[in-house]
């Protein structure tokens, strides 16, 4: 994985301008430690960050190939599985390569098909290719939005990056932020619209997008997008589908010339992707495969079971790695660990983020780069087999809004009267979720019950995943990790998305199908283990420390947060976290009590640090 940046002007010089895109580049140091590149033409400048993963000495960036009398050049973060099929149809056409690396294949691939190469890559990615005799860009991003991309239009040019910290750093983008974007913000984050790029003229590549930039303006367009069909595989069919293809991705995702490990927390996500991992390993004279999870200290003492938090995962992590025989490392934090890092991911996210799933997400990935490179994690699976609770609770079936949103109107409360009426909070979320609803494919024929359950599938892969990957993307890669997700693979993400619902729980459970297309390859007892998300701290220390900080903050007569809230509603969320028993959850499934004062401190704070232009 990598840092890309570039900056387009079709009026001004830019081989006089250099500094500039190589300040860009260096501010996404932290995704590519291992080398650094930049080029310039007259129109065109891009930055390279690069973390080594495959063929050190051929795959440097920017990189630049000619074609007959066409100079292409490209800056590419990513990593496609699919890139020997791909070489061998390039060698056949003609093409010939100077490296074994992807990022020459994926050149090759955009001279020899144009923008159309997309549809034919395997993998994770964001990329821009400069067509020096057009005079024209080309960004892609792949189609579930794994890896990150943002532009943004200048006078007479266009900028992108890996992440807005890189516009930032052009000379004419500036951290504004006006109603929109503060909604984003304070009523669907950490959550964010689609395409959204929550700064003022800031915008992201949706994922399955790409953009042509030409002095003409800015065109995008959909390359990719989800289907509904009619399935008619059998349930042995189907099974053996879901096997068939998460054991080929999975495969083809340990592709790498470093070191590759797995995540594994004893849940059946991430047990399924280190059992296919671990099997690969054997069969290819590999080693053992080395796993890791996180826990926390006390969370025995602590931690009370409930019907999103079923059990402890160190005890199933200890048992799926015996079952497997991989080498485990169990990573444990304690609460002043997560306490000295509270605002780390913020600098990582360049916005508020998701607490203290993003510290500990973030400690534990510096803790794996100690030894590893590379590591796949079993992210999605819940968004793409239904195992989230908002898919079986009448509740959330019903609810005329996002499921992970339920409590928007204790939520936003806390905002000040006139900020509230100038936001419109309630509208701006309900029209996003109109929006996200008119966007889904329909099948004709199907069933009320059914058509729901669809309709929470797509938003839930559309809406809610991407803040999980964003999460996934940015710790990982401020600590130089490449993490991949194999169940983000289109092909299973397409094949499930349209398997009736009676046949993804089958045997009545949840996940029912991937279950039944991992027995035999994983013990009965983890198959049959309910679903536990990904921990967070029940340490009434963390609970203390983000409330005394942020009220802290908040008390400052600098604060830029406290205009814009109502205090006495945010004494109301005080006086709650005093008593253990209640529970207010106001995103997803464990960002509650404790998690909003870390979300309003991590406001605070990016106002302040990133000196935010607030106009409302």
């Amino acid at each position: 994985m990598c840092g890309i940046a570039g900056w387009v002007d079709w009026e001004r010089d830019l081989t006089q301008a250099a500094d500039v895109v190589r300040a860009m580049g260096e501010t996404l140091v932290c995704r590519g430690p291992d080398a650094s590149g930049a080029w310039t033409s007259r129109c065109a400048a891009f930055a390279h960050r690069r973390l080594i993963v495959v063929d050190p000495a051929g795959g440097g960036q920017p990189m630049t190939r000619r074609h007959g009398d066409r100079v292409f050049t490209i800056t590419y973060n990513g990593e496609l599985y699919n890139t020997e099929d791909l070489r061998r149809d390039l060698l056949a056409r003609g093409h010939r390569f100077e490296s074994y690396s992807d990022t020459e294949v994926l050149l090759h691939a955009y001279i020899e098909w144009g923008a159309d190469c997309v549809h034919r890559l395997n993998g994770i990615f964001a990329f821009a290719i400069w067509d020096e005799s057009r005079r024209a860009l080309f960004m892609a991003r792949d189609r579930l939005g794994v890896k990150p991309l943002f532009y943004a239009q200048t006078r007479t040019g266009f900028v992108f990056g890996s992440e807005v910290k890189a516009l930032l750093a052009h000379p004419e983008i500036h951290p504004q932020v006006d109603a929109e974007g503060l909604a984003e913000v304070l009523a669907v984050g950490p959550a964010r619209t689609p395409g959204h790029g929550v700064y003022r003229g800031i915008r992201e590549v949706r994922a399955g997008w790409m953009l042509w930039a030409t002095a003409d303006g800015v065109k995008t367009r959909p390359y990719w997008q989800l289907e509904s069909r009619e399935h008619t595989d059998d349930e042995r069919t189907t099974i053996a589908t879901v096997r068939e293809l998460l054991i080929d991705t999975v495969r083809r995702q340990l592709v790498s010339d470093v070191p590759v490990c797995t995540f594994l927390s004893g849940g059946l996500d991430s047990s399924a992707v280190s059992a296919i991992a671990a099997r690969a390993f054997a069969e290819d004279g590999r080693g053992p495969l080395h796993t890791f999870s996180i826990d926390f200290a006390d969370m025995e003492k602590y931690f009370q079971a409930n019907s999103f938090q079923t059990g402890l995962d160190a005890p199933w992590a200890r048992r799926v790695s015996e079952h497997l025989g991989t080498i485990h490392h169990p990573v444990v934090f304690d609460t002043p660990d997560l306490v000295e890092h509270l605002m780390r991911p913020l600098a990582a996210r360049d916005l508020p983020g998701m607490a203290d799933i993003d510290v500990s997400l973030y400690l534990f990935c510096r803790e794996i780069k100690r030894e590893f490179t590379v590591a796949l994690s079993g992210e999605s699976a819940d968004e793409v087999f239904g195992g989230y609770p908002w898919f079986h609770r009448e509740e959330a079936i019903q609810a005329n809004t996002f499921p992970w949103a339920l409590r928007l109107a204790d939520r936003v409360k806390i905002l000040a009267p006139d900020v509230r009426a100038k936001l419109q909070p309630e509208a701006y979320v309900a029209d996003r979720y109109r929006e996200a609803l008119a966007e889904v494919p329909r099948l004709p024929g199907e069933d009320p019950r059914a058509a729901r359950i669809r309709e929470i599938s797509y938003l839930s892969i559309t809406r809610f995943l991407p803040t999980l990957l964003d999460r996934k993307d940015r710790m990982s890669m401020a600590t130089g990790l490449e993490v991949r997700v194999p169940f983000c693979d289109h092909r299973l993400v397409e094949y499930v998305f349209n398997i009736p619902w009676a046949l993804k729980t089958v045997g009545g459970q949840a996940k029912g199908v991937l279950r039944e297309a991992m027995r035999g390859l994983l013990p009965d007892d983890v198959l049959a283990r309910r679903k536990s998300p990904y921990p967070s701290t029940p340490h009434p220390g963390y609970l203390a420390a983000v409330r005394d900080q942020a009220l802290a903050a908040l008390n400052r007569s600098d604060s830029p947060l406290r205009p814009l809230l109502d205090m006495n509603a945010v004494q109301e969320w005080v006086e709650a976290s005093y008593r253990p028993s209640e529970h207010r959850p106001w995103f997803g499934q464990i960002m509650a009590t404790a998690q909003m004062f870390h979300y309003l401190l991590e406001v605070d704070t990016w106002l302040r640090t990133y000196k935010v232009e607030v106009s409302i």
